[in-house]
Parts: C-alpha cells; structure tokens; sequence
C-alpha cells in the first residue's frame, strides 16, 4: 500500500506542517537528513547500495505547471482516495517527492494521479504521460474495444454492473480503469454501423431454465417507466445521489435478459439496458467519475445497437462527444458526434437533430472555428423549428428543450470568445442566449442542476465583460442550488469560475464576500485553489 494506514484524525494536521516546511525550504534539509542516514546503513552493512532512481521528469513538468505543492497534492490525493474508498492510502509530502523523484506508486494512486491531474488541465493526462506504469486490466474490465454481440454484451454490461455494486463505494472501480481516446476509443465505436447477424441474447449454457422469463407487457411498461423517473431524479438532484439505484436496476435488466424471451421483449429490454447504463455513465460523469463513466457510455452504444435503435445510440455518442469536451478532446468530440449523425440519419427527430448540431457547434467553438460553429449553431435552431408534438420523441431526448437549446448555443459562443482571447463579439453573442436560458430554467424548476450550471456560465461572461459586481449575484445564486444537488460538475466550475474571479477582481468586496462563502459551503475549494 502506499503511505502508512491512517487511524488518527491528525494526518491532515501532520500534512498541512509537513507542507509549511516544504514550502519554508525544510524539505532539502529533511531529504539531506534521509539520504544521510541511507548512506550510513550502508556502509553499516556493508551491502551494495542499489541502482540510484532517475527522477520522473515528467511526473515533475506536470507538477510544476499545475501550481500546487506537494503537501496539496498529497490532501488530495488522500481526499480522493477516501471518496474511492481506498482508505488505507495516506500520503504525505515525502511520499510525493518519492514520485518524483523515480519511485513507481501501486494502484489506485497512478489512476488518482491521472484523474487529479486531468482535472486540473482541463483535458485528458493518461497514466503514461506522467511517466507512471499503469497495472495489466483485464479485457472485461478495460477499454473500449469489446466484441459486438448480443451474448457477450449481456454478460459485459452484468459483470460490469455488479462489480460496481459489489464495492458499495462510489467510483472504486474506476480507479482501475484506463480512459481512452483518440483512434484507441474512435475506431470501436464505428463498428457501432456494422450489421450483426442477430439481436437476440440467447441464454447462457447451462442456465436456469426453470424460471420462464418471459416478461409481461405491463411489466416492460414498468421497467420502462423506471427508467424515466430516474432520469428525472438526475436532473433534480444530480448524479451523486442515485447513481447507485440505476447500477442495480441495470444488473437487474441484464438477469432478464438473460432468460429466454420473444424477439420483441429482447430488444426492448436491451433498450432499457442501453438507456440505464448511459444514465449510469451520466452520472458517473457528474460525480467526475470518467473512466467509469466512458465504459458505461460504451456499453450503453452496444445494448443500443442490439435494440436496432440507432437514435439512442446518438444519444450515447453525444453524451461521450460532451464528455471529451470536457476533457479537452474537441477532435475526439467531432469524430463522435459525426458518427452519431450518420448513423441516425434515417431515424432522428427534428429535435434529436437539433441537440447533435448543438454539440457539433459546441465540438467546433472549442477547436476555435467560428464560421463551422455559427454554421452548426444555425442548424440546431432550424431543427429545433421544425420540432412539433406528433414527432414522437422518446423520453431521453425531452431534456432538449428551448432552455436547453440556448444553453449549449450561449456556451459554444462563450467558449469561441475564450479561444479568441475573451472576444467581446462573442461574448455578446452568448449573453442574450445566457440569460435566456436561466430565465427558462428557473421557471422550470425541474432541472436543477442545468440552472445551476447556466447561472455560472452567465458569470463567466460577467467577467469577460468585466463585470464583476453581476457575476457574483449569479454565482451566489448557483452555490445556493450546488447545497442541494450533488454534482461534482457543478461544484468544479463554481470554483474555477470564482477563481478567476479572485484572479482578476480580487480587490471587490463583492467578490470577497463571495469567496469566504465558498470556502464555508464548498470547503474544497480552499485546498483545490492554486498555491
């Protein structure tokens, strides 16, 4: 294990002084001190001294850019290892120079490395871009390349599914997992469009055939309706309250499944795997959980595909598509979203339509190309003109409202102006549609965490136009609603925004104010911000 077990409260306490050395210049004397006393023992025993470790130089240039020190790094290392559930981790500040100075950690900590680091920069730094080893996975627990089939698809998404639940800590899991990109998670996913000879999951040899699976009408209804007010509850209460909920409801699809059942209910019942395990990975998304959250995004686009419904496998590839976005992968984002398009050409709505151009534009606005942006912006608005009542929308696509529409229109202009250096022009653009998104969701009321999230998007365009006295009433206003959801999305871009905030209007009493009730509600952030 990594670090001593902890048992007492005063680690932090020991990390916080063992920081204020570090930073006071006492860690050279403390690694003088430990050499020293290295070389004493051997000479004592005469033994040869073992090969000297080279320093994990880029460990070191990610460290350094990233402003924090090792004492902060080591808390939260520790924090996020205890959300894991890896409470025997607990590292200190000479645990972190061991890192960097060639010492290879074991798992989970690469994997928490990884996703700290990742986090900090906004896009995706693998374990090996750290310099660090990554521990063998075995296929059914890694990446993103899986066999297209029915059989094997059940029994992915099943065994995936109760490992999840088996942990009973949010996440663990993902700390084993690798997150994929580029053409190792792109090339995958467009076998998506290739036919397979049969959709139908067959039972497994040897099962239990005394229970007659074949499930009523009423009961699909039911199962199907489940579903809905789960997703109902994400948009309420955030991911991390039910994601739980939906894992075992998944597993529990996946045992139907596994029983014989007619044709019809076969592929209805891998509908509803399809939309679970994509809520799963949505929520997974939310708490931050992104390895977990790609796997689940994957094997929602397989029972999609074994539904035949190639509408909710756009779905899936715009959730994925947003998810690398958020990672700064926009290419990777494109790639998906194109694929999404193609593929539900024939069967997508207007409205479905509508949110596949909104996250070209928001895919296009991140790369920094503004007429390709503008001209996915346009489509999405003319789709969603052509939306009406008799179209026939599944569920999953409802959340695509005119709120919605405007949101991720205000973003993509918001995101072209901080590509252009805080463009004016596009900060205009995105304003008008900013505002009317949060007027929309707060008499919506039913999506709590998408207001939350436009009220801090309003705020980033506050302080591009300098407007700092504005920003803090909605960033106020979006911490009131962070208390009551639980997303780590939400949380992440109320600190970074009043970060920047602090950054470049430090001096306002309005900020000011803003920061200590920060601090008091959400107190992370004061750990998280930069040294």
């Amino acid at each position: 294990m990594d670090g001593s077990v902890s048992g007492t409260g005063g680690a932090d306490r020991a990390e916080r002084a063992a920081d204020e050395v570090d930073k006071a210049g006492g860690a050279g004397a403390a690694d003088t001190a430990e050499d020293a006393g290295k070389a004493v023992k051997g000479e004592a025993s005469g033994t040869p001294e073992k090969p000297e470790k080279r320093p994990n130089e880029q460990l070191n240039s990610w460290f350094l850019r990233s402003g924090w020190s090792k004492g902060e790094l080591a808390r939260q290392v520790n924090r996020r290892a205890r959300q894991l559930g890896a409470h025997h981790i607990s590292t200190d500040t000479s645990r972190v120079r061991r890192w960097l100075d060639g010492e290879q950690p074991r798992e989970p900590i690469p994997k928490i490395l990884s996703e700290l680091f990742s986090e900090r920069f906004g896009c995706v730094v693998g374990v090996e871009d750290i310099g660090l080893r990554t521990a063998h996975l075995s296929p059914s627990a890694s990446g993103v390349d899986l066999p297209w089939a029915a059989p094997q698809t059940v029994e992915m998404i099943s065994e995936f599914s109760r490992s999840d639940l088996m942990l009973a800590r949010r996440g663990f899991l993902g700390t084993s997992l690798a997150l994929s990109a580029g053409s190792a998670l792109i090339e995958p996913m467009q076998r998506w469009l290739v036919p397979t000879p049969s959709t139908g999951a067959k039972p497994p040899a040897g099962g239990d055939r005394t229970r007659r699976g074949r499930l009523s009408p009423p009961e699909l209804d039911l199962l199907e309706s489940t579903t809905k007010m789960f997703r109902a509850w994400d948009a309420q209460c955030g991911g991390g309250l039910r994601r739980k909920a939906v894992v075992g409801q998944l597993h529990e699809v996946t045992d139907l499944l596994q029983e014989p059942q007619a044709d019809e209910t076969s592929k209805r019942l891998f509908k509803v795997a399809g939309e679970l395990a994509q809520l799963a990975g949505w929520m997974s998304y939310d708490v931050g959980l992104h390895p977990t959250a790609q796997k689940y995004f994957v094997l929602a686009l397989h029972a999609a595909k074994e539904a035949g419904d190639r509408s909710l496998g756009s779905y899936v590839l715009s959730s994925m598509s947003r998810q690398m976005i958020h990672l700064g992968r926009p290419e990777d984002a494109l790639e998906l979203i194109h694929l999404g398009q193609y593929g539900s050409r024939e069967t997508a709505t207007p409205r479905i339509q509508a949110m596949l151009y909104a996250m070209e534009a928001r895919a296009y606005a991140t790369m920094g190309q503004p007429a390709k942006c503008k001209r996915a912006v346009g489509m999405a608005e003319d789709c969603f003109s052509d939306c009406a009542p008799t179209d026939g929308d599944p569920d999953w696509i409802r959340f695509f409202s005119e709120a919605e529409l405007n949101a991720e229109n205000a973003h993509s202009y918001r995101d072209l102006a901080y590509v252009a250096g805080r463009s004016p022009m596009y900060a205009s653009l995105s304003r008008p549609k900013m505002l009317q998104a949060v007027h929309l969701f707060e008499e919506d009321g039913e999506h709590q965490r998408s207001y939350a999230l436009n009220l801090i998007g309003l705020a980033t365009v506050d302080l591009m136009e300098r407007e700092p006295e504005a920003s803090t009433v909605h960033l106020a206003k979006a911490l009131r609603i962070a208390k009551q959801v639980r997303s780590e999305r939400v949380n992440n871009r109320l600190r970074k925004t009043v970060d920047t905030a602090v950054r470049d209007f430090g001096d306002v009493d309005e900020v000011r104010d803003l920061t200590e009730q920060l601090a008091l509600h959400l107190p992370e952030s004061v750990e998280t911000a930069p040294a």
